[in-house]
Protein backbone atom coordinates (compact mmCIF):
# COMPACT_ATOMS: atom_id res chain seq x y z
CA UNK A 1 0.00 0.00 0.00
CA UNK A 2 2.85 2.36 0.83
CA UNK A 3 4.09 2.14 -2.75
CA UNK A 4 2.42 4.98 -4.62
CA UNK A 5 1.07 6.73 -1.51
CA UNK A 6 3.04 9.91 -2.10
CA UNK A 7 2.01 9.91 -5.76
CA UNK A 8 -1.65 9.61 -4.71
CA UNK A 9 -1.37 12.37 -2.12
CA UNK A 10 0.61 14.47 -4.57
CA UNK A 11 -2.25 14.26 -7.07
CA UNK A 12 -4.68 15.30 -4.36
CA UNK A 13 -2.50 18.30 -3.50
CA UNK A 14 -2.18 19.28 -7.16
CA UNK A 15 -5.96 19.07 -7.52
CA UNK A 16 -6.46 21.28 -4.47
CA UNK A 17 -3.72 23.81 -5.19
CA UNK A 18 -4.53 24.53 -8.81
CA UNK A 19 -2.43 27.57 -9.66
CA UNK A 20 -1.47 28.07 -6.01
CA UNK A 21 -2.91 28.94 -2.60
CA UNK A 22 -3.69 32.54 -3.45
CA UNK A 23 -5.50 33.29 -0.18
CA UNK A 24 -2.58 32.19 1.98
CA UNK A 25 -0.08 33.94 -0.29
CA UNK A 26 -1.92 37.25 -0.02
CA UNK A 27 -2.69 37.17 3.70
CA UNK A 28 0.06 35.26 5.54
CA UNK A 29 3.65 36.62 5.68
CA UNK A 30 5.96 34.06 4.07
CA UNK A 31 8.21 33.85 7.15
CA UNK A 32 5.40 33.58 9.73
CA UNK A 33 5.72 30.50 11.94
CA UNK A 34 2.80 28.64 13.44
CA UNK A 35 1.66 25.62 15.40
CA UNK A 36 -1.56 23.67 14.94
CA UNK A 37 -3.20 20.39 15.89
CA UNK A 38 -5.57 18.07 14.07
CA UNK A 39 -8.39 17.22 16.47
CA UNK A 40 -11.26 14.72 16.43
CA UNK A 41 -14.51 16.71 16.67
CA UNK A 42 -16.57 13.59 17.41
CA UNK A 43 -15.73 10.04 18.53
CA UNK A 44 -14.08 8.01 15.75
CA UNK A 45 -11.73 5.19 14.86
CA UNK A 46 -8.63 6.68 13.28
CA UNK A 47 -7.37 5.81 9.82
CA UNK A 48 -5.45 7.66 7.12
CA UNK A 49 -2.58 8.91 9.23
CA UNK A 50 0.07 7.99 6.65
CA UNK A 51 -1.72 10.01 3.97
CA UNK A 52 -2.05 13.04 6.25
CA UNK A 53 1.65 12.88 7.11
CA UNK A 54 2.51 12.63 3.41
CA UNK A 55 0.46 15.76 2.68
CA UNK A 56 2.43 17.84 5.16
CA UNK A 57 5.76 16.38 4.01
CA UNK A 58 5.08 16.99 0.33
CA UNK A 59 4.06 20.59 0.91
CA UNK A 60 7.02 21.33 3.16
CA UNK A 61 9.55 18.70 4.34
CA UNK A 62 10.73 21.17 7.01
CA UNK A 63 7.43 20.99 8.89
CA UNK A 64 7.70 19.31 12.28
CA UNK A 65 4.90 16.79 12.77
CA UNK A 66 4.29 14.82 15.97
CA UNK A 67 1.74 12.01 15.92
CA UNK A 68 -0.33 11.56 19.08
CA UNK A 69 -2.48 8.62 17.95
CA UNK A 70 -2.21 5.61 15.66
CA UNK A 71 -4.42 4.11 12.97
CA UNK A 72 -7.00 1.87 14.64
CA UNK A 73 -7.17 3.95 17.83
CA UNK A 74 -10.62 4.79 19.17
CA UNK A 75 -10.61 8.52 19.85
CA UNK A 76 -13.04 10.59 21.87
CA UNK A 77 -14.20 14.06 20.85
CA UNK A 78 -11.42 16.57 21.47
CA UNK A 79 -8.58 14.06 21.12
CA UNK A 80 -5.53 15.33 19.24
CA UNK A 81 -4.35 13.21 16.31
CA UNK A 82 -1.16 15.14 15.59
CA UNK A 83 0.53 18.48 16.00
CA UNK A 84 2.35 20.31 13.23
CA UNK A 85 4.70 23.26 13.43
CA UNK A 86 6.67 25.37 10.98
CA UNK A 87 5.84 27.90 8.30
CA UNK A 88 2.22 28.93 8.74
CA UNK A 89 1.67 29.09 4.99
CA UNK A 90 2.79 25.48 4.56
CA UNK A 91 0.45 24.25 7.29
CA UNK A 92 -2.50 26.08 5.77
CA UNK A 93 -1.73 24.79 2.28
CA UNK A 94 -1.60 21.13 3.37
CA UNK A 95 -4.53 21.36 5.80
CA UNK A 96 -7.49 20.43 3.59
CA UNK A 97 -5.88 17.47 1.83
CA UNK A 98 -4.66 16.03 5.14
CA UNK A 99 -8.13 16.42 6.65
CA UNK A 100 -9.85 14.96 3.58
CA UNK A 101 -7.85 11.74 3.79
CA UNK A 102 -8.31 11.47 7.55
CA UNK A 103 -12.03 12.21 7.35
CA UNK A 104 -12.73 9.76 4.55
CA UNK A 105 -10.65 6.89 5.91
CA UNK A 106 -11.57 7.37 9.57
CA UNK A 107 -15.19 7.33 8.43
CA UNK A 108 -14.67 3.90 6.86
CA UNK A 109 -12.87 2.61 9.96
CA UNK A 110 -15.53 4.00 12.30
CA UNK A 111 -18.42 2.45 10.39
CA UNK A 112 -16.59 -0.88 10.20
CA UNK A 113 -16.09 -0.83 13.96
CA UNK A 114 -19.85 -0.42 14.45
CA UNK A 115 -20.55 -3.50 12.33
CA UNK A 116 -17.88 -5.51 14.14
CA UNK A 117 -19.39 -4.52 17.49
CA UNK A 118 -22.90 -5.47 16.35
CA UNK A 119 -21.68 -8.94 15.32
CA UNK A 120 -19.83 -9.40 18.59
CA UNK A 121 -22.95 -8.49 20.57
CA UNK A 122 -24.87 -11.17 18.65
CA UNK A 123 -22.55 -13.80 20.09
CA UNK A 124 -21.39 -14.85 16.63
CA UNK A 125 -17.82 -15.44 15.59
CA UNK A 126 -18.53 -14.27 12.03
CA UNK A 127 -16.10 -11.85 10.45
CA UNK A 128 -17.07 -8.62 8.70
CA UNK A 129 -15.73 -8.39 5.14
CA UNK A 130 -15.45 -5.47 2.76
CA UNK A 131 -16.06 -5.62 -1.02
CA UNK A 132 -14.56 -4.10 -4.17
CA UNK A 133 -17.08 -1.23 -3.98
CA UNK A 134 -14.34 1.26 -3.23
CA UNK A 135 -13.51 4.79 -4.35
CA UNK A 136 -11.44 4.55 -7.57
CA UNK A 137 -7.78 5.01 -6.72
CA UNK A 138 -8.31 4.67 -2.97
CA UNK A 139 -8.83 0.91 -2.66
CA UNK A 140 -5.63 0.15 -0.74
CA UNK A 141 -6.28 2.96 1.74
CA UNK A 142 -9.96 2.12 2.17
CA UNK A 143 -9.26 -1.58 2.68
CA UNK A 144 -6.62 -0.65 5.25
CA UNK A 145 -9.27 1.49 6.96
CA UNK A 146 -11.57 -1.55 7.14
CA UNK A 147 -8.80 -3.44 8.93
CA UNK A 148 -8.26 -0.51 11.28
CA UNK A 149 -11.93 -0.78 12.19
CA UNK A 150 -11.60 -4.48 13.00
CA UNK A 151 -12.95 -5.82 9.71
CA UNK A 152 -11.33 -8.11 7.17
CA UNK A 153 -10.57 -7.77 3.49
CA UNK A 154 -12.26 -9.74 0.72
CA UNK A 155 -10.58 -9.77 -2.69
CA UNK A 156 -8.32 -6.79 -3.36
CA UNK A 157 -8.65 -7.25 -7.11
CA UNK A 158 -10.19 -9.61 -9.65
CA UNK A 159 -7.07 -11.78 -9.74
CA UNK A 160 -7.10 -12.53 -6.00
CA UNK A 161 -9.77 -15.21 -6.09
CA UNK A 162 -12.56 -16.76 -8.10
CA UNK A 163 -15.99 -15.41 -7.19
CA UNK A 164 -18.66 -16.63 -9.60
CA UNK A 165 -21.48 -14.08 -9.50
CA UNK A 166 -25.05 -14.28 -10.79
CA UNK A 167 -24.12 -12.73 -14.14
CA UNK A 168 -21.35 -15.28 -14.64
CA UNK A 169 -23.90 -18.03 -14.03
CA UNK A 170 -26.36 -16.50 -16.51
CA UNK A 171 -23.62 -16.07 -19.10
CA UNK A 172 -22.46 -19.68 -18.95
CA UNK A 173 -25.80 -21.35 -18.30
CA UNK A 174 -25.91 -22.83 -14.81
CA UNK A 175 -24.24 -23.14 -11.41
CA UNK A 176 -22.96 -26.59 -12.35
CA UNK A 177 -21.40 -25.43 -15.63
CA UNK A 178 -19.79 -22.38 -14.00
CA UNK A 179 -18.24 -24.48 -11.24
CA UNK A 180 -17.06 -27.17 -13.63
CA UNK A 181 -15.32 -24.61 -15.83
CA UNK A 182 -13.67 -22.92 -12.88
CA UNK A 183 -12.52 -26.15 -11.25
CA UNK A 184 -11.07 -27.46 -14.52
CA UNK A 185 -8.94 -24.40 -15.16
CA UNK A 186 -8.40 -22.57 -11.84
CA UNK A 187 -4.77 -21.94 -10.96
CA UNK A 188 -3.92 -23.42 -7.58
CA UNK A 189 -4.44 -22.29 -4.82
CA UNK A 190 -7.23 -19.85 -5.76
CA UNK A 191 -10.41 -20.51 -3.79
CA UNK A 192 -13.56 -20.99 -5.84
CA UNK A 193 -16.55 -19.19 -4.37
CA UNK A 194 -19.97 -19.01 -5.98
CA UNK A 195 -22.93 -16.73 -5.33
CA UNK A 196 -26.31 -18.43 -4.92
CA UNK A 197 -29.67 -16.71 -4.82
CA UNK A 198 -31.85 -19.59 -3.60
CA UNK A 199 -31.72 -23.01 -2.00
CA UNK A 200 -31.87 -24.87 -5.33
CA UNK A 201 -28.72 -23.11 -6.50
CA UNK A 202 -27.12 -23.83 -3.12
CA UNK A 203 -27.69 -27.57 -3.57
CA UNK A 204 -26.11 -27.35 -7.04
CA UNK A 205 -23.10 -25.55 -5.59
CA UNK A 206 -22.65 -28.21 -2.91
CA UNK A 207 -22.76 -31.02 -5.48
CA UNK A 208 -20.37 -29.07 -7.72
CA UNK A 209 -17.67 -28.91 -5.05
CA UNK A 210 -17.41 -25.18 -4.40
CA UNK A 211 -14.86 -24.09 -1.80
CA UNK A 212 -17.15 -21.32 -0.57
CA UNK A 213 -20.67 -20.06 -1.17
CA UNK A 214 -22.05 -16.55 -1.00
CA UNK A 215 -25.67 -16.57 0.14
CA UNK A 216 -27.02 -13.46 -1.52
CA UNK A 217 -29.98 -11.38 -0.35
CA UNK A 218 -31.40 -14.05 1.94
CA UNK A 219 -33.41 -13.27 5.05
CA UNK A 220 -32.24 -14.66 8.41
CA UNK A 221 -34.94 -17.37 8.11
CA UNK A 222 -33.65 -18.36 4.67
CA UNK A 223 -30.07 -18.28 5.95
CA UNK A 224 -30.98 -20.69 8.75
CA UNK A 225 -32.50 -23.01 6.15
CA UNK A 226 -29.40 -22.72 3.97
CA UNK A 227 -27.09 -23.49 6.90
CA UNK A 228 -29.17 -26.57 7.76
CA UNK A 229 -28.79 -27.83 4.18
CA UNK A 230 -25.04 -27.15 4.21
CA UNK A 231 -24.44 -28.83 7.56
CA UNK A 232 -26.59 -31.78 6.52
CA UNK A 233 -24.60 -32.19 3.31
CA UNK A 234 -21.33 -32.59 5.20
CA UNK A 235 -22.68 -34.56 8.18
CA UNK A 236 -21.23 -36.53 9.93
CA UNK A 237 -17.90 -34.98 8.97
CA UNK A 238 -16.82 -31.38 9.48
CA UNK A 239 -18.23 -28.65 7.23
CA UNK A 240 -15.64 -28.30 4.47
CA UNK A 241 -17.08 -25.09 3.07
CA UNK A 242 -16.82 -21.41 3.86
CA UNK A 243 -20.12 -19.54 3.97
CA UNK A 244 -20.56 -15.83 3.31
CA UNK A 245 -23.77 -13.81 3.55
CA UNK A 246 -24.31 -10.58 1.66
CA UNK A 247 -27.13 -8.27 0.65
CA UNK A 248 -29.65 -6.50 2.85
CA UNK A 249 -26.99 -5.96 5.50
CA UNK A 250 -27.19 -2.92 7.76
CA UNK A 251 -26.47 -2.20 11.41
CA UNK A 252 -29.96 -3.34 12.39
CA UNK A 253 -29.79 -6.68 10.54
CA UNK A 254 -26.13 -7.70 10.71
CA UNK A 255 -26.40 -9.30 14.16
CA UNK A 256 -29.28 -11.57 13.12
CA UNK A 257 -27.49 -12.46 9.89
CA UNK A 258 -24.27 -13.33 11.69
CA UNK A 259 -26.14 -15.41 14.28
CA UNK A 260 -27.30 -17.87 11.58
CA UNK A 261 -23.88 -19.51 11.65
CA UNK A 262 -22.25 -18.05 8.54
CA UNK A 263 -18.50 -17.48 8.57
CA UNK A 264 -18.51 -14.05 6.96
CA UNK A 265 -20.85 -11.13 6.39
CA UNK A 266 -19.77 -8.85 3.54
CA UNK A 267 -20.86 -5.22 3.63
CA UNK A 268 -20.44 -2.95 0.61
CA UNK A 269 -21.57 0.04 2.67
CA UNK A 270 -18.28 0.03 4.59
CA UNK A 271 -16.60 1.72 1.66
CA UNK A 272 -19.37 3.02 -0.60
CA UNK A 273 -21.55 4.69 2.04
CA UNK A 274 -19.44 5.49 5.08
CA UNK A 275 -19.97 9.09 6.26
CA UNK A 276 -16.81 11.14 6.70
CA UNK A 277 -15.49 11.40 10.23
CA UNK A 278 -15.40 14.90 11.71
CA UNK A 279 -11.89 16.25 12.27
CA UNK A 280 -10.49 19.76 12.14
CA UNK A 281 -7.26 21.70 12.38
CA UNK A 282 -7.02 24.06 15.34
CA UNK A 283 -4.44 26.82 15.41
CA UNK A 284 -2.40 27.25 18.59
Amino acid sequence: MEFGLKELVGRALAEDLGLGDVTTRLTVPPDRLGQAAIVARKPLVLSGLSAALAAFELVDPALSVKTLAADGDELSAGSEVLTVGGLAASILTAERVALNFLGRLSGVASLTAKYVKAVRLSGSGAKILDTRKTTPGLRALEKAAVRHGGGHNHRFCLGDGILIKDNHIRACGSVALALAGAKAQAPHPLRIEIEVDDLAQLKEALKGGADAVLLDNMTPVQLHEAMAIINGFFRPGPRNLLVEASGGVNLETVGDIAATGVDFVSVGALTHSAPAADLGLDWS
